[in-house]
């Protein structure tokens, strides 16, 4: 094992959990070449998803005055 790869797994070591398991599967994907997604949608997240790429495809996109709004709101 490099000490690049050394110095990052103990880095990781020390995050919480979820996070540990976040970074192992990025690493897992990464490894093996494969495409598969490292985060998987639950049900509500992929019908929120696809909701929004329909309004996307049929040019439905937030205004200007909508998104200063949400600026405003929650600060930038």
């Amino acid at each position: 094992m490099t000490e690049l790869l050394e110095r990052a797994i103990a880095r990781v070591r020390a995050l919480p959990e979820a996070m540990q398991d976040d970074a192992a599967r990025m690493l897992l994907v990464f490894a093996s070449g494969e495409d598969e997604p490292v985060y998987h949608l639950t049900a509500e997240e992929e019908a929120s998803l696809a909701k929004s790429r329909a309004q996307a495809a049929r040019g439905e996109y937030a205004s200007d005055e909508q998104v200063r709004a949400l600026w405003e709101k929650y600060g930038a």
